[in-house]
């Protein structure tokens, strides 16, 4: 893995383009996130830094125009009530405007979550391609 500030590292070239305020927040919320998930692939993924754990989406944060959206693929499942459900499936999420809004303990409580309640969005995924497939004749 690229060290941190290093130019060969998306995550920080992502952080970078931002505010230095949000570029603060984005740095602390990588270093806590690859702290909780060191076996976790971290990619730029639909634009945004996002990890990983096999080929499931676990962890993710945006930059929006002021705030930045930190989202648990899985996170509807924690029973967390300060993680507001995002979308249809099972994602969750909270945002942030400064660093020092960021509640530590609870963040690692839900990368501590996030390691363990995994959504097979791969399994999801592959049913909806299935059954949105057109059905094939048989021939006689």
């Amino acid at each position: 893995m690229a060290l941190p500030d290093s130019p060969s590292n998306p995550i920080a070239a992502y952080a970078r383009t931002h505010p230095p305020e949000l570029r603060a927040l984005c740095d602390k919320l990588q270093a806590e996130i690859e702290k909780a998930l060191p076996k976790s692939t971290l990619k730029i993924w639909h634009g945004s830094p996002v990890w990983f754990l096999g080929e499931n989406p676990i962890v993710g944060y945006t930059v929006r125009q002021m705030r930045v959206d930190l989202m648990f693929w899985s996170g509807q499942l924690f029973d967390e009530p300060r993680l507001a459900p995002l979308g249809k499936d099972k994602a969750a999420g909270v945002a942030f405007q400064h660093g020092s809004d960021i509640p530590l303990a609870e963040l690692r409580r839900w990368l501590r979550k996030s390691r363990t309640i995994v959504f097979d969005y791969i399994a999801l995924y592959q049913h909806k391609r299935q059954a949105a497939a057109p059905k094939s004749r048989k021939r006689s």
